[in-house]
């Protein structure tokens, strides 16, 4: 009859003792590319299943976030686009070196309404020029990764003197794509991972991968974040159970 009445306090020492722990866990913040919307959302809901805090995700153009890390905002990781971005957090020291980790890649397309017949010649460079430059074409701004890629892509292929005076830019990939939705333009270059995100349009053409620099999306802790459960969630993205969830998505796990 004794014991009863001494587990008691122990146990109530116990739950002040694991009751801080549990206080503690925070829900990291994630700074994302705009193209990975849909797919590192339900990486999040996937991570906050296995009794972790939901992850909070702010998702823009690579420039917009890494501009955010570099005027001191706070967060816990950064998904990039690009490796440019990263490379110019990395050379102030702002990501943590070592947990700089590509996981991601996606291709370059051409997008057109579902209801537009539209198919994309890449060769020659006069019948590719032909078809971007009959109307409006609508691609990310210049700083924004896909807007470079997508600029790479039409100097590569010959056809960026012709096309350039046609463009209407948008200040992320997704702003893009959402003029296509919209009826504002008839072509958009995005990822094929928007196109298969979005109801409204199709892809009306691939871009070669030789005509632009290899779309690969790294991930990092940033330094400063001293967050336990942005280092594991950083290290669940990039294991196998995490990418099989962006494959789901259309992307290509590396």
């Amino acid at each position: 009859m004794i014991r009863p009445l001494l587990s008691a306090p122990l146990l109530s020492l116990s739950l002040l003792v694991a009751g801080p722990a549990v206080a503690q866990q925070r829900a990291p913040l994630v700074l994302a590319a705009a193209s990975l919307q849909e797919s590192m959302t339900a990486a999040a809901d996937a991570w906050a299943r296995k009794g972790h805090p939901k992850p909070v995700i702010s998702f823009a153009a690579s420039s917009v976030l890494a501009r955010q890390v570099e005027a001191g905002g706070a967060a816990d990781l950064f998904a990039s686009a690009d490796q440019d971005w990263m490379d110019a957090l990395a050379a102030k020291r702002l990501i943590v070196a070592s947990t700089r980790v590509t996981f991601l890649g996606n291709r370059l397309v051409v997008v057109a309404a579902r209801n537009n017949p539209v198919r994309i010649p890449v060769r020659p460079p006069a019948a590719l020029a032909r078809v971007l430059a009959a109307g409006p074409l609508a691609i990310a701004d210049a700083p924004v990764p896909a807007g470079r890629y997508a600029e790479a892509a039409l100097r590569r292929l010959g056809v960026w003197t012709t096309v350039a005076p046609k463009l209407v830019r948008g200040d992320s990939v997704r702003a893009a794509l959402t003029l296509v939705e919209r009826g504002a333009a008839p072509l958009g270059i995005v990822y094929a991972t928007d196109a298969k995100a979005s109801k409204t349009v199709r892809i009306a053409g691939v871009f070669p991968a030789f005509s632009h620099p290899a779309i690969t999306y790294p991930i990092a802790r940033i330094a400063g974040s001293t967050n336990a459960e942005g280092e594991a969630f950083r290290r669940f993205l990039v294991s196998r159970e995490g990418k099989a969830i962006f494959v789901r998505y259309g992307f290509t796990p590396l």
